[in-house]
């Protein structure tokens, strides 16, 4: 019992003793030394500090307790702790009421763990972390533009609207867009019409001349029909005339015929670069003059650009994933469907246009299909009651058809690109140079034999045109 009763004693000392040491092992010391002022000292925020002073001191005062909270652990020693980040002032004073220091304090926030969470979240970037008065200073250069965003918002957590932000963005920052503008338009348009006349002297001499159908609508037309020639105002492709006669009765038939097909191909292949973040315009067209009134009475002109036209913004987000804006338009004067005041004729405006944001890597493509256009047209004219007729209603009656159908198709490949020397460039026009007088008028050569030899102008002059070339569109 005596042996156990020891061991109860000694634990119960022991505790007293553990409780008796005051727990200041996360607190730095530092000692100020007497004199009228001390060296700053730098208190992070919730964080302690021990300051120790070479002489008792009997009073302390600090002159913002927003700003940090004091308390005496001795007549030598100081409990310090960081409340909010800024500056204030501790006083500390002897028994005789003598001035022993007056001590700057800057509370600054806990970069500490601010840098731990940094690297972790964002690791092996060489991001500098300091603190200026009471906020933080982020410097270095990172690898994207995303990273750099999420350093910032981490310091926000830590030092609310105080982050000043020197950082740059390494690696390669501009993006060469390269866009294939493929249109094809196809129209298709057939007519068939047949036009009848008849003169001559029957019914007692009553029947003189009188028109048809279609073409046959004038005397003159009439007269040139009996007399065997096709009418002037005929305007289609093919025309069959012949008549006969019934006694006195004189008969023209005139049928025509009409059938057109076309196909248009429009091609652009622009090549724009731009900075991350910068915005890019192409336009392959012209600008078409349109008057406009003003307040005064007097006409102004304005101009309206056509063609193909795009805009690009983008944006290196991480590494070589690229953010895209793009605007892209087609336009072109439209005739048929015009504007006429004032001895003012306005030309009116076909155009198809797409907007859109999308996010690929580096070489990666995406086509902006689907823009279609189809117009149908179908119109018969007929002779009322006879055009109904089975048969012979045929020769009574006009009918017309037309079809036109637009596609385009927009293809859009982005690449990071970094300058390049100008040596290694070539221009269309590099292969070509000017004859002198003697080769010109003594060879008949159009162009200078002594073409580039090096760089990327040479390895273009010595491409020869043999061989096929272009696009295959199915």
């Amino acid at each position: 019992m005596s042996y156990d009763r020891f061991m109860k004693a000694a634990l119960a000392s022991l505790s007293l003793a553990m409780a008796s040491i005051p727990m200041t092992t996360s607190a730095e010391t530092l000692r100020v030394v007497r004199g009228s002022a001390s060296a700053p000292l730098a208190v992070p925020m919730n964080r302690a500090i021990v300051v120790e002073s070479d002489e008792p001191f009997a009073e302390i005062s600090i002159a913002n307790p927003g700003i940090a909270d004091i308390s005496s652990l001795s007549d030598r020693s100081i409990y310090l702790l960081g409340k909010e980040p800024g500056r204030t002032t501790m006083t500390i004073l002897g028994p005789d009421g003598r001035l022993i220091s007056n001590v700057e304090v800057q509370v600054t926030p806990d970069i500490a763990e601010f840098k731990e969470r940094l690297e972790q979240i964002l690791p092996g970037e060489p991001i500098e972390v300091r603190t200026a008065n009471n906020g933080i200073v982020l410097s270095g250069t990172v690898t994207s533009t995303a990273r750099l965003d999420r350093a910032l918002e981490l310091a926000e957590r830590y030092a609310p609207d105080r982050v000043s932000n020197l950082m740059s963005v390494g690696g390669t920052q501009q993006v060469m867009l390269k866009v294939r503008f493929a249109e094809m338009q196809r129209s298709v348009s057939k007519s068939l019409a047949s036009s009848i006349a008849a003169q001559g002297t029957a019914l007692n001499g009553n029947l003189g001349t009188t028109g048809g159908t279609g073409t046959l609508v004038s005397s003159g037309a009439v007269n040139n029909t009996f007399s065997g020639s096709t009418p002037a105002t005929n305007g289609n492709n093919g025309a069959f005339l012949f008549g006969f006669n019934a006694g006195g009765l004189e008969v023209g038939i005139l049928l025509e015929a009409l059938e057109a097909r076309g196909v248009v191909r429009s091609l652009a292949e622009p090549n724009l670069t731009a900075l991350s973040g910068q915005e890019a315009k192409f336009l392959a067209g012209g600008e078409y003059p349109v008057p406009v009134s003003q307040d005064n009475g007097e006409i102004s002109v304005e101009y309206k650009p056509f063609g193909v036209e795009m805009t690009f913004t983008p944006r290196v987000v991480d590494g070589d994933i690229i953010n895209l804006e793009l605007k892209a338009a087609v336009s072109s004067i439209d005739t048929a469907n015009g504007f006429t005041a004032n001895g003012f004729t306005i030309n009116a405006f076909k155009r198809r246009e797409t907007s859109t944001t999308v996010e690929m890597r580096d070489g990666e493509s995406f086509a902006i299909a689907g823009l279609l256009s189809d117009d149908f047209t179908d119109l018969k004219g007929q002779v009322p009651w006879l055009g109904d007729v089975p048969v012979l209603g045929a020769l009574f009656r006009s009918v017309e058809y037309s079809r036109e159908q637009t596609e385009l198709v927009i293809i859009v490949t982005p690449h990071l690109v970094t300058p390049t020397r100008g040596q290694a460039l070539a221009l269309p026009t590099d292969r070509v140079q000017p004859p002198s007088e003697k080769d010109l008028f003594l060879f008949g050569r159009v162009a200078a034999s002594n073409a580039p030899k090096s760089g990327g102008a040479g390895e273009v002059a010595r491409q020869d045109f043999s061989g096929s070339y272009g696009y295959v569109m199915e």
